[in-house]
């Protein structure tokens, strides 16, 4: 067998606060293949990508690189040595064009090097994926800019590329195109580092998988071996129920109109929609990156400034600002959540409980701390937040454990429509079914619910009826029990389920 790129032996890391991350996990890397990495948040991978990435030092043990003993100081160090990392929150210039930001340290001493553009096209020839080099980073929606992140990675042309949740907020169409870009890498004798919680994804595109369980290798395999349901099991310590459990018994929601929207639009990225939603109701947006379900979101929660039309919320005029939208009972989870849903530095009790002051201060300057600590205990626990205490500071949390705080800010107030976009992204298969089931219940205790999810079998399991999206407007409408993931596919790709163009747009 061909010695591995990359080994791993006994890696152990301990944390200044005691927290043990890492118990002793071996780990290789061979070149021309795809190595799966996966656990539940909190479990040590990304502390394993910090320490072979030169982000952070190993506390015991021994990294092998290309058969030399290595100890990366740096980043920068790995990504000399061959070593790029695309993690999992896009670390991108957002004032700097995609051309800027993918050739970022490589241009010397010149801003622009004419050269730049003849590489940028032959890169987005080989990763098969078009996108103006001109646009600034911070025009681009989520799912783009993780585009922008791997072609950034593959422009400096490594021989290990680490890839951490690359797919998390892509949609089907976008998820492709890194496959793509994936077996294309390792067919060129690359080797690969594939983080993901898509058990699906893991099984078609792996040669090996790893799990991490408590910072302990709980399973490692040929993915030839192994089954999404032995690797769930792995991740968890135990069987993992489906969700297929959620679409049992649900009853057909006839409460009165919560929300109504009328000719909702905003320039190119939002042409008029109207909806309701009925109080009880959970109404699922399907759609491929750049339908317009985030944007949808955003113009009901009064973020988009451009927007016109017209919203009603218990037969009032939503205020169209989102401090109104908040004052008047609406809550938004957002798809990137480190900058728009946590505050950095707060605890995990100040971040749940900062939109509930009313509750929980005295004329909102007197804070009642046993009741905000209270409810930073009651998330950890019913949302399996994995963190000492509600002192814990949001950024010393896994990505997936500081998503689940930014849903939890939500779930303790008098809430009576609730947006969230991509809720699940980045979340481990034991925690994902908790909060559909979670978001179940809210809708059972009268809770309008508006939900965006790029998986269609999470929409077909928590979902009453599903507005599917294209260019900015809902071209169809069906109630989950009648509909299918294959015929979401076909809707949101422009074809009916029986291969005819999809009904038009719906105003």
């Amino acid at each position: 067998m061909d010695a591995p790129l990359l080994q791993l032996r006994k890696v152990e890391k301990t944390f200044p606060n005691g927290t043990v991350a890492l118990r002793g996990v071996d780990f290789d890397a061979y070149a021309g293949r795809v190595h799966g990495l996966l656990g539940a948040n909190g479990a040590g991978k990304s502390t394993l990508i910090n320490i072979l990435s030169g982000a952070a030092p190993a506390s015991r043990g021994t990294i092998v690189w290309r058969g030399r003993e290595v100890a990366f100081k740096t980043p920068a160090e790995a990504n000399a040595a061959g070593i790029a990392t695309i993690h999992q929150h896009i670390p991108l210039a957002p004032t700097l064009s995609v051309l800027e930001n993918i050739f970022l340290g490589r241009s010397g001493m010149w801003r622009h090097n004419p050269g730049e553009r003849i590489r940028f096209e032959a890169l987005c020839r080989d990763v098969g994926y078009a996108i103006d080099p001109d646009v600034l980073v911070a025009d681009l929606p989520i799912g783009k800019r993780q585009m922008v992140a791997i072609m950034q990675a593959l422009g400096g042309g490594a021989d290990l590329i680490v890839m951490d949740e690359p797919t998390a907020s892509l949609a089907n169409e976008e998820r492709e195109i890194v496959y793509q870009a994936v077996r294309r890498l390792a067919a060129q004798g690359k080797g690969i580092v594939f983080v993901s919680h898509f058990l699906d994804e893991v099984v078609a595109l792996t040669d090996q998988v790893t799990v991490l369980r408590d910072g302990r290798e709980a399973m490692r395999a040929k993915t030839k071996d192994v089954d999404e349901r032995a690797i769930a099991e792995a991740i968890v310590g135990k069987a993992v129920a489906t969700l297929d459990h959620l679409r049992e018994d649900r009853a057909v929601v006839t409460g009165p109109e919560l929300l109504i929207v009328r000719n909702l639009a905003s320039g190119d990225k939002l042409r008029p929609v109207s909806l309701q939603v009925r109080r009880g109701e959970i109404v699922g947006l399907a759609g491929l990156l750049g339908a317009g379900r985030s944007e949808l979101l955003l113009a009901v929660f009064g973020a988009d400034r451009h927007a016109t039309g017209e919203v009603m919320l218990d037969g009032e005029p939503l205020p169209r600002s989102t401090a109104g939208a908040v004052r008047a009972d609406v809550a938004l989870v957002p798809e990137d959540r480190k900058t728009q849903g946590l505050i950095p530095g707060f605890e995990i009790w100040r971040n749940i409980t900062l939109p509930h002051l009313d509750d929980t201060a005295f004329g909102r300057l007197l804070t009642r701390r046993e009741t905000e600590w209270a409810r930073g205990a009651a998330a950890i626990e019913k949302l399996r937040i994995k963190a000492p205490s509600p002192e814990t500071v949001v950024d010393e949390l896994s990505g997936g454990n500081a998503q689940k705080v930014t849903v939890a800010k939500w779930l303790f107030g008098a809430v009576k429509l609730l947006l969230l976009d991509e809720p699940t992204a980045g979340i481990d298969v034991g925690a994902k079914a908790d909060i559909l089931a979670l978001t179940r219940r809210l809708a059972e205790s009268g809770v309008g619910v508006i939900i965006v999810f790029s998986e269609f079998e999470e929409l077909l399991a928590v979902c009453d009826r599903i507005l599917v999206m294209r260019d900015g407007a809902i071209v169809a409408e069906r109630a989950a029990s009648a509909t299918s993931e294959h015929e979401l596919v076909l809707l949101a790709g422009g074809r009916g389920a029986r291969g005819e163009r999809a009904a038009h747009p719906i105003h």
